[in-house]
């Protein structure tokens, strides 16, 4: 993916007082000209969306997304639970394979959260095939980085488990999981770029719907492999690995499938495929931003993951792994309902900015921020109370005992940082909504590098305070980033970005 020099901030945070203009010239004339724009809607939600109240709007958009992370996070659980019926390491080594997968969704940023951006402000103008456009443009680039990533994680993957000095069975589960899982991203790309799209349209029920099947496959042929259900043979870990290659796969194709059909006004056109340098610049010029953002956010996790292998050798080593990664499984619940809205506030915001009303925009950041601080905060009560049920409900090795003696504390003391996780979550995806990719760049640095790996350092290893102790660096991180987040949306500078 080539990368483009950013501008400096003056260029990136324009201020004016109408909505920018988009200069329309015919599709004919360069590759890089604007496409001849006609004005129409794909769809009633599109129309309407902007007419609807605010909260009314917000849950139109939250509830399927809601539910589309409630399934993409049920993938993930399938797998762990299936890795707990093989053993310790077995946990800890799709773990750190999850990590992996983690980053390269987040990669998928450098043009996942520009398409979404210009798509929704492009909506929010009424210029609907400008949108597609910039839709098709982010799919080609997003096969492209498909294949790349395929390729550099099938190298990797042996390094990674030396990294972190772990004993040769675990890391031969992970050098096996990650080399048949890679093996979906091109089709995966296609997947996570098209739901960009289509959530900047205002569309969030098309990605629920394909991860309907999506789950429905995993579970299906996962466990089938697992424990050699219905004449499939045993394959263990391998087994979870190629059900959920299978279930990106077959989800990969049915959203080829419904572009084809131009679902929701996102349709291939071939003439819209090729790469036109302005436009992709354009996207870049938000993406680029946020991409980076999750490669730090990657690095200090891998490193934060590397703090946690040295607070114990040998067997105690994999159990507090197991630990982790259990705990970081189940903190995905919160996620759900915070990374909903903030997906709804991320398009109302941008589609609102388009139609030039900002007092809408930032009343749509406020609200989606407030209900979900309120359904995060009920998830901590959960945690609390039902932590060592959750551990056992994960992990069904011999060692049950020992995790969950390690992992409760952790995951109790996680509950009473649920505020400012909401917080963190909403107003970063708000802020993206708008174009504004690099202050929540930089807040991700400070948080990483001054906060949270100096704190998991001190408490964990050094004061030798475990798990627990590791984890009050991600606590205290996700505190200073939900502050500098919140007063970067309030001070409104973000309503004055032009894209």
């Amino acid at each position: 993916m080539p990368s483009m020099p950013l501008q400096n901030s003056h260029h990136h945070e324009s201020v004016s007082d109408d909505p920018p203009a988009i200069p329309i010239t015919d599709d004919a004339a360069t590759a890089d000209q604007p496409l001849t724009e006609i004005v129409e809607y794909p769809s009633a939600a599109s129309n309407h969306l902007l007419s609807l109240p605010v909260g009314s709007a917000l849950m139109w958009l939250a509830l399927p997304v809601l539910g589309e992370q409630a399934l993409l996070m049920l993938v993930g659980l399938v797998d762990t639970f299936l890795a707990g019926t093989v053993g310790k390491e077995a946990t800890a080594a799709i773990g750190l394979a999850s990590q992996v997968s983690w980053l390269a969704g987040l990669l998928f940023g450098f043009i996942g959260v520009g398409a979404t951006a210009l798509v929704a402000r492009h909506v929010g103008m009424g210029l609907v095939s400008k949108a597609n456009h910039f839709s098709n443009q982010a799919l080609s680039a997003a096969v492209i980085m498909g294949a790349l990533e395929f390729a550099l994680i099938y190298l990797l993957a042996p390094f990674l488990p030396r990294l972190l000095d772990w004993g040769p069975e675990p890391a031969r589960i992970v050098v096996q999981y990650l080399r048949i899982d890679s093996a979906g991203y091109i089709l995966a790309s296609i997947t996570v770029i098209a739901a960009a799209c289509w959530r900047g349209g205002g569309d969030t029920r098309t990605p629920l719907y394909v991860m309907i099947v999506v789950n429905f496959v995993n579970i299906l042929v996962s466990a089938g492999l697992r424990f050699g259900w219905g004449g499939l043979p045993s394959l263990g870990v391998a087994g979870i690995a190629i059900g959920t290659l299978v279930a990106r796969l077959i989800g990969g194709l049915i959203v080829i499938g419904l572009l084809l059909h131009g679902r929701s006004g996102i349709r291939f056109r071939a003439q819209d495929l090729r790469f036109r340098r302005e436009s992709m610049r354009r996207i870049l010029h938000v993406g680029i931003p946020a991409g980076l953002d999750g490669i730090f956010l990657w690095a200090g996790q891998f490193c934060f993951l590397i703090i946690i292998s040295q607070l114990a050798t040998g067997d105690e080593q994999a159990a507090i792994l197991a630990a982790h990664f259990v705990g970081i499984r189940v903190e995905s619940l919160s996620y759900l309902p915070a990374f909903a809205w903030a997906t709804g506030a991320a398009t109302l915001v941008g589609q609102f900015l388009g139609a030039g009303d900002r007092l809408k925009a930032r009343r749509s950041g406020h609200l989606a921020a407030v209900q979900s601080a309120v359904l995060c905060m009920a998830m901590g009560v959960v945690y609390f109370l039902f932590a060592p049920q959750i551990y056992a409900l994960f992990n069904a090795s011999a060692d049950l005992e020992r995790v969950t003696r390690i992992g409760v504390p952790a995951l109790r003391g996680l509950a009473f940082f649920q505020l400012p996780l909401a917080l963190m979550i909403v107003y970063t995806n708000a802020l993206r909504g708008a174009g504004d990719t690099r202050y929540p760049l930089l807040y991700t640095l400070l948080g990483m590098v001054l906060v949270r790996l100096p704190l998991a350092y001190l408490c964990g290893v050094v004061w030798k305070g475990g798990l627990l102790g590791a984890w009050v660096g991600m606590f205290a991180d996700m505190t200073v980033r939900a502050a500098l987040t919140t007063v970067r949306f309030l001070r409104g500078k973000w309503e004055h970005i032009k894209i």
